[in-house]
């Protein structure tokens, strides 16, 4: 008998939920270099649920895509903020339905009893912030994975 390893693990779509200060990190480094168009946002007030439609690069694949040279992959999800209080914006054209904005990181500063505030920073300095009464992110995926149209993984410069 051998040890399971990583590799013989059957994929299935990501479906992830933070509720503590330390689990945004991990749903954070999923959704690096999510792209959405500005249309893909919808904050509930009533449901106080704000949703966004994320086409979500595929970052626990790359290095099974590269082994296996194949290409990179991304896929649609859905990123849900649960008792969301109020959204504002900064940098974002609502009523251009053309821009697409680049996801690249989650931020969550706690408040008192329980509250806090997460941040969604944008590239191009735009970001999105959303008041809470208590962390509930979750991270689903919602369609098959599709080749990434660009054929390469998102870089960075430091």
């Amino acid at each position: 008998m051998t040890d399971a390893r990583f590799e013989d693990g059957d994929e299935s779509p990501l479906r992830l939920v933070a509720q503590a200060p330390d689990d945004v990190p991990v749903i954070s480094a999923l959704v690096q270099d999510a792209v959405f168009p500005a249309t893909e946002m919808r904050f509930d007030a009533k449901r106080r649920q704000f949703a966004l439609l994320v086409n979500r690069f595929r970052w626990e694949d790359r290095g099974r895509a590269e082994r296996q040279g194949r290409p990179y992959e991304r896929v649609q999800s859905m990123l849900v903020v649960n008792d969301a209080l109020s959204v504002a914006s900064s940098g974002i054209d609502r009523g251009d339905a053309e821009m697409v904005l680049s996801l690249l990181s989650l931020d969550f500063a706690p408040g008192a009893d329980g509250v806090g505030t997460l941040t969604m920073t944008l590239a191009g300095d735009g970001a999105i912030r959303v008041d809470v009464e208590c962390l509930d992110l979750v991270l689903r995926d919602v369609t098959r994975p599709y080749v990434a149209p660009s054929g390469k993984a998102p870089a960075h410069r430091d």
